[in-house]
């Protein structure tokens, strides 16, 4: 069985070393040796929760991804990784902050053993959106791979058009594509397609639940742990 859990990464230091350990396992495999989401400077960051998911068997990490609430004292990577294409992303996120809050959903990952599974881009991306929900944010950026941008849309996102080339750039390094995209309505998910609404708002009223996934390699049992506190 699979846990996807969540908590504050100041609480769990020993947890969120292994979560950089095996994301630069990741990262390595596809040449990736210079990322902005892979500084492990968050570790000490006060606005940053982690989900983790975890075989239930022997607690081994398979897969993670971040939220970080923008704070004036604490950069996004959202921001780290765009500004030298395109400045105006600093102007981008402050209007966004003024009008309620935001952040990002950054450092997605999992491991090749549960590759094909959708254990990052579908349920742990699914958790994400969910605890959103928990925090002072409004709206909420995304930066996704060329393979990613259709799923990461379907949670509710949409193409941040006004950065770079319509929303595009070489990120992490030339030749791979990011696309940057917001959700700005982290609570209503407006633009998310419904069975995706559906999972999403099943998670934030019952946090803690067990669900029989349909994975895209077959049926998939997930403990969710995602009771948070702000």
């Amino acid at each position: 069985m699979v846990r996807i859990r969540a908590f504050k990464a100041i609480d769990e230091f020993d947890t969120c070393n292994l979560y950089v350990q095996e994301h630069m396992e990741v990262l390595k495999v596809f040449g990736i040796t210079k990322i902005t989401t892979a500084n492990n400077s968050w570790m000490f960051n006060p606005n940053v929760y982690v989900i983790i998911a975890e075989l239930t068997e022997n607690n081994k990490p398979i897969g993670g991804a971040r939220i970080h609430m923008f704070h004036k004292d604490y950069s996004l990577p959202f921001i780290d990784a765009i500004k030298d294409f395109d400045a105006s992303v600093h102007k981008l996120v402050a209007a966004h902050d003024a009008d309620g809050g935001t952040g990002e959903i950054c450092g997605l990952w999992n491991s090749r053993d549960v590759a094909g599974w959708g254990i990052g881009t579908l349920f742990l991306a699914r958790a994400g959106v969910s605890i959103a929900n928990k925090l002072p944010m409004h709206s909420m950026f995304v930066l996704c791979g060329e393979h990613t941008i259709g799923i990461t849309l379907n949670k509710g996102f949409t193409v941040e058009e006004s950065l770079g080339n319509r929303g595009t750039f070489f990120y992490p390094k030339e030749g791979l594509v990011a696309t940057a995209a917001v959700m700005s309505d982290v609570r209503d998910l407006s633009y998310a397609l419904p069975e995706d609404r559906g999972i999403i708002e099943s998670l934030r009223e019952n946090p803690t639940q067990t669900r029989h996934e349909n994975s895209p390699k077959g049926p998939l049992e997930i403990q969710y742990q995602l009771d948070i506190k702000y």
